[in-house]
Formats: C-alpha cells, structure tokens, sequence
C-alpha cells in the first residue's frame, strides 16, 4: 500500500471525523424540532436523548488506545467509520424515540474511536512534530465540514429528516471506504506487542498538565451542550425562523469551525492559556448573541459562526495541547480531555432541557454563556494549567 503524504492524512482524517464528529454527532440538534414533532419527544427527553451520543462517547473513548492496539489503526478507523453508518441507518428507520436514542448512542461510540485511531494514524504517517500538530489540528477540523454538509440536507428535507439521515448514512459507508482502502496497515501482533500507555515513559509532570486540562475540558463541553442540542429548537420555538432557515445557521457554524484548523499555529504564537481562554470568549459570545433576539437571522447566523470558531479552536487547542504533552503515546494523549468534554456534555445537555422548560431558552442560553466566561477566567487564573507545560515535550 502506497504511504500516505501528511496533505493526505489531513485529507481522509478530516473526511472521517466529518462523518463521526459533523454528522454522527453534532447535527442532531439540527434536525430535533422535526424528530420532536414526529416522535412526541418532550425537551426533557429531547435532552436525555442528546447526552446519549456524549455519553457512549465516553465508554468508547476509554476503550479506543486499546481497541486501535489490538487491532491495529486500520481495523480500528474503519470499525470507526462503520460503527457511523450503522448508527445513522438506525436514527433514520427509527419508529419511536427508544429506537432513536439507540441510534444516537451507535454515533457516539464511532465518534470516541475515531479521534484517538486518527491521532495514532498521524503519529505513524507525519514524521515532523510541529508538522503533526498542524495535521492534527486539520483533521480536528473536519468536524466542521460535517457540520456544514448538513446545511443542504436540510434545505432539501427540511421535515423528512429521515432521508437526510439515509444521505448521511451513504457518506459514513463511502468513508468506511476510504479508510479501507487507505489508513496504514499494521500486522496485528506489532500492534498487540505496542506498549501499553501505563507502561509508557510518562512522567508525573505529563499526567498532572493533561489532569489539568481535562479539568477545564470539562466546563467547556457543559456551556457547549447546550448549543448542540437546543440552538435550532431556540430559533424556530423562541424566535419563530423556519426550519430551513437553520440549515444556515449550522453552515456558518461549520465554516466557522474551519479556523480550528490553526489551533496548532494560535498555540505556537500566543501561548496555550490566552488560546485557551479566547476560544471560551467566543463560544460564550456565540450563545449569548442567538438569544438577544431569537427571531433575528442576521444574529442568528453571527452567533453560529462565533460559537463554530470558539468550539472547535478549544477541541483542536484540546487534541494538539494534550499530543504535544504525551508526545509517546499518541491514541492515549487526547483521550482525557476528549472525555472530559464530553463529560462535561453528559451533564450539560439534560440541564439544558431543563432549563429551557423551567425558564425558556433566553435564561437558559444566558447562564451557559456565563458560565463559559466563568471557565475562560478560571483557565485564566490558573495559568499554570497549560503554561506551566512549556517545558514538557513542548
């Protein structure tokens, strides 16, 4: 098999992480106010149903660096990019909401395997390490391209949510695919033989910076969850846009998310903690512009395009931060913050339907963006959190 150049696996890596993160997992809340109506889903189940997918994603990620050890980086991606498939065939033929959560929870696990396959696929393919991060970063990135393939899905099926998910499940098979055919292979006993990350050389200095991280991971995926899965319901049910108008809205966050692309460079040139705290600024801004005025597009489509640049410069300032902290163990290194955000997604998305139906989505949008600037300052005060590690394989 002919190795793949570093343009190359930011190529496939984005396009597999578009599938597993973009459409498996983030486009739900996309489509919820049309899935709610035909499935009788009330905004406290809609919010159970939203943290599922962050809540697999948690169990599947434990298991990734051992799952990508045994069975290699090319079983594994592709086990990623199928378990995707299977998940969105499943929310698209689902009859009742039980089925749909099933769904939703088959998305999250193809999304915890994905990133640390891709990280481990990258520390294989790119032999520079300032050249991995920007690789990294990109592929981090990818999410948003997933994102942002949804906005012709649902200008064509605007309610039929259904054919849009089966249009989604057809890409996940065309990236199972492609990983098939072009993520690097390894015999399995060189990767049942890999070491295993309690027996790699990391130091106490290592496991406290992603310990730190981890904890400031946490409070950015809780402000973000309820983005994801109530943006859209506060326009149309606060603010009474159509639900074609939304498809837009996830546009401007998927291309606004294409800066993540240079969390790697930000890093480099400003340093990890005002990084760290500028990308919490913007997401907070985000949330808070959408419900200033629910029922203006124009805010609308600016508080997306803030939220998709903050969200995922922190995810990518999140993968690049934690593999230039482990530099030997690169399917381990993202794990922790990786999950944290996603801890952080379990508890804030039923709090988000909760709040949306004790107080509205005003208040509830208002307090997640106080609590994003709560996060930005805590990182801020504690800038030995990410700059104290400087000098740990950086």
């Amino acid at each position: 098999m002919k190795t793949l150049s570093p343009l190359g696996m930011a190529t496939l890596g984005s396009g597999v992480i578009a599938i597993t993160y973009g459409l498996a997992r983030f486009v739900f809340g996309l489509f919820l106010p049309a899935m709610r109506d035909e499935l009788t889903i009330s905004a406290t189940m809609a919010g159970v149903i939203g943290a599922l997918p962050f809540l697999s994603f948690v169990f599947a990620i434990l298991a990734a660096p051992w799952v990508t050890r045994r069975l290699g980086v090319h079983r594994a991606g592709v086990a990623a990019a199928g378990l995707a498939g299977l998940g969105l065939m499943t929310i698209a033929l689902a009859p009742s909401s039980l089925l749909l959560a099933a769904g939703v929870l088959i998305c999250g696990i193809s999304t915890g395997l994905s990133s640390p396959v891709m990280a481990e696929a990258v520390h294989r393919v790119v032999p520079s390490w300032v050249l991995r991060g920007r690789v990294n970063a990109t592929i981090n990135a990818g999410t948003s391209l997933g994102i942002a393939l949804a906005m012709p899905a649902v200008l064509i099926w605007a309610e039929a949510w259904r054919n849009a998910y089966i249009g989604f499940a057809v890409l996940a098979a065309l990236a199972t695919l492609a990983a098939l055919c072009y993520l690097p292979r390894d015999d399995q006993g060189t990767s049942a033989s890999r070491p295993r990350p309690a027996t790699l050389p990391v130091s106490r200095a290592q496991w406290l910076g992603i310990a730190r991280l981890s904890g400031l991971a946490i409070g950015m995926g809780g402000v973000s969850a309820a983005y994801w899965v109530f943006a859209p319901d506060a326009v149309i049910n606060a603010g009474g846009l159509a639900p074609s108008q939304t498809a837009w809205m996830w546009l401007a966050v998927g291309l606004g998310g294409l800066a993540g692309a240079g969390a790697g460079d930000l890093i480099s040139r400003f340093g990890p903690a005002v990084s760290h705290a500028a990308g919490l600024m913007v997401m907070s801004a985000g949330l808070a512009l959408l419900v200033i005025d629910p029922g203006n597009f124009a805010l609308a489509m600016s508080s997306a395009a803030l939220f998709g640049v903050g969200y995922m410069t922190l995810t990518g300032f999140h993968l690049v931060r934690s593999t230039q902290i482990m530099t030997e163990a690169p399917s381990f290194a993202p794990v922790m913050p990786l999950l944290a955000t996603s801890v952080g997604q379990v508890a804030g998305s039923p709090l988000a339907g909760w709040l949306v139906e004790a107080e509205g989505h005003v208040t509830t949008f208002m307090l997640f963006a106080a609590l994003g600037l709560a996060v930005a300052g805590l990182g801020a005060w504690l800038g030995l959190a990410v700059n104290n590690l400087r000098g740990v394989h950086t």
